[in-house]
């Protein structure tokens, strides 16, 4: 069947949907809304069974493949940066400012935000301290590795003057009524993050997850606090790295095998990082709250895990947490709800990673962000198969990446699943 028929066919699904199909979100880009106009985005997303669109607002730097951009390119070259104009009554605490993206593309999300489409949500998807640009501008806010090196795109949430500005951001953008899904409010991993990551050097799992712990001067200090010897804690990480780096047999990357690799002093290092990440997110909640609006934090251990090929392995992935410093059960009671990224081709495994975060967080609202085409689907009743696996799974709202990155025939799967799951 052509891709066009299969678009028409599987959309007129969306006439099936009934009040118990799950609600869901899909996330779009600016340029999204730049290239097809608003109207358009927001017709096909209501065909796609989505009830809100989920809007970048701050994001970080990425080359995109978009099939669908009408008579635009096909490529997207995104910038770090932030879609408005920052109010400067709400950054009186930092000296810290984003930077801002192409007028036009601050046009578009405004002419989104005016739009008076009542049946369709928007909130603000919102990339907090995943910014390669900061760290340029100000090293200091980086996460450094046990040698010392710092990881520029990645700023550390422990970090005080990080701290504000993802303060600021959050204040700024909820201010203007929308409520907001927070990326990159954690620690980050050494393997992702600069423009064209390269390594002749290849490392076990657990050297790389050990490359990927902080040990800046404000992780170095919270760890201090609760009686880490952080010189020998470091010294003992460079030494495991170079013994991977020189061929030594890998280990895999579990909470226990660094423990005895490197001792309790790791363990007490991961927990002060956690907590860190967990304080943040509640003073960013704070202030959303403040302002009448929702923060759901977003966890990218999904990513970590099955970004390359939807092949998660390991122990489920709430139990991988704490390579981006997270406690799940922490981060979401200071939450009003709980995103992960569900980058699993198997939905067995899928339902497996989901039970884990539910577990974990208790009665917080679980939200599972699906790929409906590659790596993960690779058709629509696979896609279905992984919505069903999510709900039993125990997730209240299963939404999807990315309406601009997939093309038509892919996009087509949403509404199939959604009400082939009910």
């Amino acid at each position: 069947m052509r891709n066009i028929e299969l678009t028409r066919l599987l959309t007129e699904r969306i006439s099936m949907t009934t009040p118990t199909a799950p609600e869901s979100s899909l996330y779009i880009f600016p340029s999204d809304l730049l290239d097809e106009g608003v109207n358009a985005v927001q017709e096909r997303a209501r065909t796609l069974g989505a009830c809100t669109l989920t809007v970048a607002m701050a994001y970080h730097q990425a080359r995109d493949v978009t099939p669908h951009a009408g008579a635009k390119p096909r490529l997207r070259f995104r910038k770090d940066g932030v879609f408005f104009r920052p109010d400067e009554s709400r950054w009186h605490s930092t000296p810290l400012r984003p930077r801002i993206q192409d007028q036009s593309e601050l046009d578009a999300v405004q002419g989104l935000l005016d739009s008076s489409d009542s049946d369709l949500r928007v909130e603000a998807w919102t990339v907090f301290l995943h910014n390669m640009s900061l760290g340029e501008d100000h090293p200091a806010l980086a996460s450094r590795t046990c040698f010392g090196d710092p990881l520029l795109s990645n700023i550390c949430p422990l970090n005080p003057d990080a701290a504000e500005y993802a303060i600021a951001l959050a204040d700024d953008i909820s201010s203007r009524g929308l409520d907001i899904v927070a990326e990159a409010l954690s620690g980050q991993t050494f393997a992702h993050g600069h423009h064209h990551e390269r390594s002749f050097a290849p490392v076990g799992e657990l050297a790389e997850a050990i490359l990927g712990l902080c040990f800046c001067s404000s992780c170095a200090a919270a760890a201090e606090a609760r009686n880490v010897d952080v010189e020998r804690l470091a010294a003992a990480a460079r030494d495991l790295v170079q013994d991977s780096y020189g061929g030594a047999a890998h280990a895999p990357a579990t909470r226990e095998a660094l423990g005895e690799a490197l001792g309790s002093d790791v363990i007490e290092h991961l927990t002060a990082r956690e907590s860190g990440v967990a304080d943040l997110t509640a003073r960013v909640a704070d202030v959303v709250r403040a302002n009448g609006r929702r923060l759901s934090f977003m966890d990218l251990t999904g990513a970590v895990l099955g970004y390359g090929d939807g092949n998660p392995t390991g122990a489920p992935a709430a139990e991988q947490a704490w390579r981006l410093a997270i406690d799940p059960a922490s981060a979401a009671h200071a939450s009003d709800s709980y995103s992960i990224l569900g980058y699993a081709n198997d939905p067995s495994r899928l339902e497996v990673d989901v039970a884990s975060y539910r577990e974990s967080i208790g009665d917080t609202p679980l939200r599972v962000i699906l790929r409906p085409g590659y790596p993960d689907s690779d058709s629509p009743e696979h896609l279905a198969r992984k919505v069903e696996a999510c709900i039993d799974g125990g997730a209240d709202q299963v939404d999807f990446y990315n309406y601009g990155m997939y093309d038509e025939h892919v996009l087509a799967r949403i509404p199939y699943a959604l009400n082939a799951s009910r």
